[in-house]
Parts: structure tokens; sequence; C-alpha cells
């Protein structure tokens, strides 16, 4: 059927429309004339003005290129068009317009006559800016987390030295280091729940003090948050307190209290005091532990401040003091408070466990981790199914006798749900240890004790002998 008159103009008006849509320009240059025709699109994407221009023997391709780009392109676009008629490549381009460098991607084609000779080239670019802003910026990403993790490793390092030389004990060592590893996963937990913005004060003081002695603890001041190294510095100062206070302190009796307050100053920090009251009376310590260094030397420090602790004999009383450097704006992300959470009170056990005759599958896809967690619950008498490190590998053994099972909320990006509802219509108990947070990722709607990581293995092993005993 042959075209109406209308029908190539209704043609071309379908290209720029799709042109349009998928954000392209055009260009043709005629070899014959040394014409450039620069369209619409291409003119708002480079700069350039839109109609014919002179081509300059081909210099107008080239000529607002970036300079360390303006070579290697013209180099590949003409050995592909030797070899095969065709070029696809990316580069910079500055604009003439307004002097902004934008990344484009060009395509074309030579067309030649009857003869083979070229008579013109015709080709799309397209402005691809945002692709590469977006991988610079993950770049950025990941060089930024490759620094926190090596700050946090180091961190852990610094606390097991520190913890080390300061217990006699093994036991008394993994009871410490798991306590102050807890503390910087709370802070850490809720850091990342703010994309590392910042962290509230009266969230940091809820992780460290909303499970200890209902009733007994009160945390009162205004909206602040901290820096990620301040707010670290403070859950681990909190941590120390708190633990101190359970122990020797206020929280050792069921009439002991403990207040933590906080203000602002004048000169944009905060002051923050925590006051024990009702406990049994307090003596000055003989020795110096890590808590008292930490205390004293870290926490003011680290929050460009200063630190006072006084051993009063009512109670101890400490006073801390930030600079505005500490203080961060509030993120546009801010989590809820932490809620207090019992079933995960899973205190290290004083004796050893007994597992003898049980057999306990392990879903956990950190290989180091389960091989921990094998040898604890070996240890404490149980026969290990797996570990299981995949999502199938863990459906694959569910079809012999299981006892009690210990499961990671995620393998490798998969969620453990079809796992843990397996074992749920079989009748058979689990646990789980999870590094997730309140905010995501743990399977929900199972009633399972939760052991957020860190965590000792002796407390797996309890949640274990304990879910088998209610069984």
């Amino acid at each position: 059927m042959a075209k109406t008159a209308s029908e190539p103009n209704l043609d071309r008006e379908r290209l720029e429309l799709a042109l349009h849509s998928a954000r392209l320009g055009e260009y043709e240059w005629a070899t014959v004339g040394d014409i450039f025709r620069d369209s619409a699109g291409m003119s708002a994407i480079t700069g350039l003005p839109q109609g014919d221009l002179n081509a300059e023997k081909g210099e107008a391709l080239y000529r607002g290129l970036h300079p360390d780009d303006r070579d290697p392109t013209r180099k590949t676009m003409e050995a592909s068009m030797r070899a095969s008629g065709r070029f696809e490549t990316e580069y910079r381009r500055i604009r003439e317009d307004d002097g902004r460098t934008v990344w484009m991607r060009s395509s074309g084609l030579l067309v030649r006559d009857e003869d083979g000779r070229p008579i013109r080239v015709c080709g799309v670019v397209q402005d691809v800016s945002n692709l590469h802003l977006e991988e610079d910026r993950r770049r950025t990403l990941m060089a930024e987390l490759d620094h926190r993790v090596k700050n946090v490793l180091a961190t852990v390092q610094a606390l097991a030295f520190q913890t080390a030389k300061r217990t006699t004990s093994l036991d008394s060592f993994l009871a410490t280091f798991a306590g102050r590893l807890k503390a910087m996963g709370s802070a850490n937990e809720l850091l990342t729940a703010a994309r590392w913005r910042g962290a509230a004060i009266a969230h940091l003081a809820a992780a460290e003090l909303g499970g200890l002695a209902p009733g007994q603890t009160r945390w009162e001041g205004p909206e602040l948050f901290l820096t990620p190294r301040a707010a670290n510095a403070l859950s681990l100062a909190l941590h120390e307190l708190a633990t101190n206070a359970v122990k020797f302190g206020a929280l050792s009796t069921e009439s002991g209290r403990v207040d933590l307050r906080w203000t602002r100053i004048a000169d944009g920090g905060f002051e923050l005091f925590w006051t024990e009251s009702g406990g049994p009376p307090v003596n000055p310590p003989t020795r110096q532990g890590f808590g008292s260094t930490l205390l004293g030397q870290v926490t003011g420090r680290e929050l460009n401040g200063e630190t006072e602790v006084e051993y009063r004999r009512a109670g101890v009383r400490v006073r801390l003091r930030a600079s505005p450097a500490a203080v961060v704006a509030r993120p546009e992300t801010v989590p809820e408070a932490p809620a207090r959470q019992p079933i995960e009170m899973v205190s290290t056990p004083t004796g050893p466990t007994d597992l003898t005759g049980s057999r306990v599958l392990i879903v956990e896809d950190a290989v180091l981790l389960a091989l921990e967690l094998e040898t604890g619950l070996s240890e404490a008498g149980a026969e290990v199914i797996g570990p299981a490190y995949e999502l199938s590998e863990a459906m694959a053994l569910l079809n012999q006798r299981i006892d009690a099972a210990v499961l990671d909320a995620n393998l490798n990006g998969l969620s453990v749900t079809p796992v843990a509802e397996a074992l749920a219509a079989r009748g058979i108990p689990f646990v789980f240890a999870t590094g997730y947070g309140d905010s995501g990722g743990a399977p929900l709607g199972f009633d399972a004790p939760i052991i957020r990581k860190p965590y000792d293995v002796t407390q797996v092993a309890a949640a274990v002998a304990a879910v088998l005993r209610a069984v």
C-alpha cells in the first residue's frame, strides 16, 4: 500500500517522540557540504545551538569534548567506523553555553553511497551524567564503609586488649567483653537506622538501661543527637556505669535508683549527669579498672569535653560535659526508641549447659560464627546437624530428627522464614541468633527467643537448653 503525503511527517513525529521520551538527541554530519545538523534534543544536552553548523571537516564532533577524552574518543570512533561502519562510546563534554561537564553516550552509523564513499554520519547522544554520578556515590559509600569497618575492627581489638589486661579468668573476660560488644552493637544499630547521621541520647539511654531493673532507672532530657563517634563513646560509658551499678551500686538492691539527666549548655554542647541513690554505701575503688579508664580518659576526649566521677557515700555521681562538636542536627530518618526486650536478656550461665543427646540444627551463613556455634554446642553435649550456610542446605536437612535449631535470620539475602515455618509446623523449638535490629530483617510472628549479635556462644547454648525444657 502506498503511503499518503502525511505519513512521512507522522513517522518523523513518532521518531521525535521516541527520542524525547528516551531523553536522546540526534545529529548528522553531511560530508558533502560539510554540514553538522544539531537537533533540539542534542542542543539541550550539549548546549550547542540548534540547526546547521559548519562541521569543520568533522572537528565539530570533537571540539567540545573534555581534553582528557578528546583523542581517545576520536580514535575509538574512527577505528570502529573503519571496521564496521558503526560506533558506540562514552565521553565527557563541556557544554558550550554554561561550561558544565556532562557525561554522554554516543552511538552512530557511517552511511556510504553506491560507490562506497562516505556521505554522512548519523548518530544519537544520551546524557548519562546521572549514571556516572551514581557510580561516584557508590564508590564513595564503599570507601566510607571500608573506613567504618576498619574503625570498628580496630575498636573491637582495643576493647579486647584492654578487657584482657584487667580480667583474671577466661569466663570473666568473655562476659565483660560480650557486654561491651553489645553496647557497641546497640549504638551502631541506632546509627544505621538513622543512616549514620546521628543517634539520640534518649535512645542510647533506653538501649543501655531499658532492660535493667524496671522501675529503678529513669532518663530525661531534651532531644539531642550525637555524632557517630560521640554516640559510640557515650554508649560504652553508659554500659560501664550500668554494669557497675548492677554489680556493686544502686541497681544491686531493690531500693536503689539510677537517674540520668542531660541539658543543653550555652555553647551548644550538653552536660549529662548520672546519679545513683538508695544502694549500698560507696567506697572509692582501690584500683583503676577499664571502666574508670574509659570514663576518665576516653569518654571526655571522644566528646571533646570532660568527665568527672564522684564516689559519694550515698551513690556514684558522674558529670559529663560535651562540646558542640559532639552534637549534630536532627537526622531526616529517626528510629523508634529501643523497646524493652526481656526475651533477649539471656544471661551467661554460671555453670556448664548440658545438651547431651540433643540433635541441634545450625543455620548460619557466616562460616566463622557457624564453626563457633558448632564447637560451643558440641562441647555442651549436643549432636550438631549442619551447619547449613544456605537456605537450600537448611531445607534439605529438615527430613531427619531434629530436637532444636539455631537460626540466623538472613542467609545471603534470603529470609530463613521457610525453615522456621517448617520447624514450627513440626513442633520443633528454635532460637534466632541474628545481627538484625528491631527495624527489620528478623522473622516475625514466631514464639522464639531472639539473641542479638554479637553474642557469647554460651548464651546460645543456654537458650537452646531453655527451649528444650519448655517442650
